[in-house]
């Protein structure tokens, strides 16, 4: 018997016993999407991600205070080290010192819990305000879509202006709307809408869910004597990152006052550092997946071998007669583990095509394109055919060994 009669057999027993073959399918079926649609999502929030971060721009640096003990407005969190922060006078003094051909930003979040009011309508208290210069939407890679960006002498004078995330506007305004010179309340305080962010998407965690205001402004909206204000720097030349990097460290150690034997008492990191800190993460997811799909499927493969076991006593006497008419134990266990696979393979081959479609509804959300994860796709299809393999071993030894004439005797 060749190796397409042994699939036709198998497909008639399948049919045969199709209630019982669809639960076992759908096991298989199910831990296969869950395996290719979880990666190939993965690798789809991975590639939106390193656009992100491409927009943000691989000539970008920023340096923290990693002393800092909350922010305002939120709650309190562990010191990771006894780092002072990084106070206004210091940040002002470096971005006046620093004559490296870069764009310096100064920020920090005022409050990270804020309420944002229209007239009746309001936000939940989670709104991010952000306390920025004029250059921050320069070098955190952002835009304005309506309206403008705060002037700097808005900025020196810490004029009440804000500009705003676009699902704040979505909450507290109608479509309608002319947003750009109204008035919002934060917390008690009004302030003047100057400008709407572009949305950044899915893709920037809370970026649309933000207010802006000038820097000087939050000093005295939020006063907070503890709060460590955030450098971010971005250099005209990408090749020249280093050397920006290390003249800032300079420039600011001096302004620190530490001494020549001194550690940093802050911390620099690159844009491009903190994408693979990010993309290292999603390594864990796909373990989790991979182990999550591998049990599953181990699962499946359990039942499977129960069902053909089940099936070699349901059909001994179909067995027997084989025998009779000259079918070897080979054949018969040929016979027996081409089933098996068969069936693997119809799970595997459904939950292969269900996984790509649910993984790229996330890339479609995310507008990455298509992706087809060769390299998943080709491994669920093995891993698929060894469970087969290894389910149907026994079952298909056991109809083997049977003797024939007690098989032809079997009711």
């Amino acid at each position: 018997m060749n190796l397409t009669e042994n699939i036709r057999l198998a497909l008639r027993t399948i049919r045969a016993n199709i209630l019982r073959t669809i639960l076992t399918l759908s096991i298989i079926m199910f831990g296969i999407t869950a395996l290719i649609g979880i990666l190939t999502a993965t690798e789809g929030i991975r590639g939106k991600m390193l656009t992100s971060f491409s927009e943000m721009g691989s000539n970008t640096f920023g340096i923290k205070n990693e002393g800092q003990v909350r922010r305002r407005g939120g709650p309190k969190r562990r010191r990771k080290s006894e780092n002072p922060p990084i106070t206004i006078q210091q940040a002002n003094e470096f971005k006046r010192v620093f004559q490296f051909p870069a764009t310096v930003a100064i920020s920090e979040v005022a409050n990270d819990i804020a309420i944002v009011k229209n007239e009746s309508k309001k936000t939940n208290p989670n709104v991010k305000v952000i306390a920025v210069d004029e250059n921050y939407l320069k070098v955190s890679g952002q835009s304005i879509s309506d309206g403008r960006n705060f002037s700097k002498t808005e900025i020196e004078s810490g004029s009440d202006v804000v500009i705003l995330g676009r699902d704040v506007v979505a909450k507290i305004f109608e479509p309608y709307d002319t947003v750009v010179g109204k008035l919002v309340s934060i917390g008690s305080k009004k302030f003047k809408v100057t400008g709407i962010l572009a949305s950044k998407g899915a893709s920037q965690v809370s970026s649309d869910n933000q207010v802006l205001i000038p820097v000087q402004n939050a000093r005295y909206s939020f006063p907070d004597n503890t709060v460590s204000y955030i450098l971010n720097v971005m250099v005209h030349d990408p090749q020249d990152l280093d050397l920006a990097i290390d003249e800032a460290s300079g420039i600011l150690r001096g302004i620190r006052h530490l001494r020549l034997g001194d550690e940093n008492d802050y911390d620099v990191a690159k844009s491009e550092r903190l994408a693979d800190q990010i993309l290292d993460q999603l390594k864990y997811v796909k373990i989790a997946t991979v182990v999550i799909g591998i049990l599953t499927l181990i699962g499946a493969g359990i039942g499977l071998m129960n069902i053909m076991l089940v099936s070699v006593n349901e059909r001994t006497r179909e067995i027997g007669i084989s025998k009779a008419l000259g079918a070897t134990k080979r054949v018969i266990r040929i016979q027996f583990l081409t089933e098996a696979i068969v069936i693997c393979q119809i799970g595997g081959i459904a939950g292969i095509i269900l996984g790509i479609a649910m993984g790229n509804m996330v890339g479609i959300f995310l507008k990455t394109g298509f992706i087809f994860p060769y390299v998943w796709v080709f491994s669920g299809w093995a891993f698929t055919f060894l469970v087969g393999l290894a389910a149907g071993i026994y079952p298909a030894i056991r109809a083997s060994n049977l003797d024939p004439v007690e098989a032809l005797r079997y009711e």
